[in-house]
């Protein structure tokens, strides 16, 4: 069929317009690319900076720790057996969990050799293979924004972290196999001394609580923020990179998925992890199966997986210490691998003084920070400033009457209740500044029991409200004398 001479060009124009819009797309994601804030890189290495520098620390301060312990358990162990002290402690305990904790420390050459042990971290993969990609395709970096070196030291960073947290799943691993020969030794000598047995237990909860340290960094690592989530999605888009990722990436090296392949396309990329067909890819060279049925066998191992980890935590909530089960013999302390700041729990609380039925004459607004001694129980202080209203709806004034300083604890009794206590400073006359307050002598003191009941809720700002009433056991002797029973309303956040 001949095409008139018009219609020929308008079709001519067409194609060229087709081609020079896909081109305006390539530029324009190009252009995304290179316009990388440098913030990202220098976030990238601060942050991998500051766990290499707390998984160091914590590691060095859990293996001294186990050191004192294993040395101790050697010494009480060698009064009774010494065979059986020199053939479990050839080598001084202290002196070789040092020279773990120095190989730690040392080790800032990288992963080498490309091998990898421990648990695959999704987040640390992507970012690794995304600095790689950009480090080999210096062109899509603009060097004005962001040096090479940055980049260099950003990937640096991150390789000696993943290294780091190898040799932190290493040590985990050795203390383990020390803690199942110690085991078998106080599981055949029915007759040691119970100061033995206490020793083992403290040596078995620092292992757990190392355990869990590690998990916690790895959880931290895991989460990535929402700026490398936006490039790691432009990155995504780049058809060299699914290739680059699919020959490069830990996931690749795990399931032995082969080094070439076709990229990924835009609308497949999953931010944070490989591209469907990556995984898809990998699992087909594993298992061999091919088409469809890669998807379907994946999504029926997982639900066999699935099957598995309800059955495991039905044993958990039964209380079931079953063999197979690597559970502590002790109730661990879910804060004790948390840093003091993660520990901080902050509130607020109301506790109004009515004139009538409907109208409050004054309000005592109060703001907390607890400490979380485990899960449940905590210790804390605050202030309060009390806020006076008027007598009813037709004179409303507001004006200061009070303030107040506080310390509490509560303790979980059953559940969600608790015993409450805690002791106040409060100062009950109106004031018009601050210096008027300054004297404690004018102050009065409280002494609070009673009960407090927490209902969760499921908010972004608040987490949970604190129902409170509180006995006054020395409102007798105050003067004037105040009430005697309090009932506050609290928010956690």
């Amino acid at each position: 069929m001949l095409l008139r001479p018009s219609t020929a060009c308008l079709f001519i124009l067409f194609i060229f317009s087709g081609f020079a819009s896909r081109g305006q797309k390539v530029d324009s994601l190009t252009d995304k690319v290179l316009n990388f804030p440098s913030r990202l890189f220098s976030g990238i290495q601060k942050k991998t900076a500051s766990l290499d520098q707390q998984l160091t620390r914590q590691t060095e301060k859990y293996l001294q720790r186990l050191g004192r312990q294993e040395a101790r358990l050697k010494k009480k162990i060698a009064k009774i057996d010494s065979a059986a002290a020199q053939r479990m402690f050839a080598a001084d305990p202290r002196q070789r969990y040092a020279l773990l904790a120095a190989k730690l420390k040392g080790d800032t050459a990288g992963l080498r050799n490309n091998k990898f042990s421990g648990a695959y971290l999704p987040y640390v993969d992507s970012l690794q293979g995304s600095l790689s990609f950009l480090e080999k395709n210096p062109q899509l970096v603009d060097p004005s924004r962001v040096s090479p070196a940055a980049l260099q030291n950003s990937l640096g960073q991150v390789r000696q972290l993943e290294a780091k947290l190898n040799d932190a799943d290493g040590i985990r691993q050795f203390i383990q196999q020390r803690k199942e020969q110690l085991k078998q030794y106080l599981n055949s000598n029915t007759q040691l001394t119970s100061g033995i047995r206490n020793a083992y237990d403290d040596y078995n909860k620092q292992l757990y609580y190392y355990g869990q340290q590690v998990k916690e960094y790895q959880d931290i690592l895991n989460d990535p923020d929402k700026l490398f989530r936006t490039a790691l999605d432009l990155l995504n888009r780049v058809p060299s990179f699914a290739g680059f990722m699919r020959s490069n990436s830990f996931l690749s090296l795990l399931a032995g998925a082969p080094g070439n392949g076709g990229g990924a396309q835009a609308g497949q990329a999953v931010q944070g992890l490989q591209t469907r067909d990556q995984v898809l890819s990998a699992l087909q060279t594993q298992y061999g199966v091919n088409g469809p049925n890669a998807a379907s066998m994946a999504g029926q191992n997982i639900q066999s997986a699935q099957g598995q980890l309800d059955q495991l935590r039905d044993k958990m909530n039964a209380g079931g210490n079953s063999g197979d089960l690597n559970m502590p013999d002790f109730k661990p302390n879910t804060q004790k691998t948390k840093s003091f700041l993660q520990r901080l729990e902050y509130g607020t609380n109301l506790q109004s003084t009515h004139s009538n039925y409907y109208f409050p004459m004054t309000t005592d607004l109060g703001l907390s920070i607890g400490y979380k001694l485990d899960k449940e129980n905590r210790i804390g202080v605050g202030a309060s400033y009390k806020v006076g209203w008027g007598n009813d709806f037709n004179h409303v004034n507001v004006s200061s009457q009070g303030a107040g300083l506080r310390s509490f604890v509560d303790i979980q009794v059953k559940k969600s209740f608790f015993a409450s206590g805690g002791f106040e400073y409060n100062y009950q006359q109106p004031f018009s500044s601050f210096n008027a307050v300054k004297s404690l002598d004018s102050w009065q003191q409280s002494g609070l029991l009673g009960v407090s009941k927490i209902l969760s809720m499921k908010t972004k700002v608040f987490k949970k409200t604190k129902l409170q009433l509180l006995w006054d056991f020395l409102s007798y002797q105050q003067v004037p004398k105040a009430q005697p029973l309090k009932f506050r309303l609290g928010y956690s956040f």
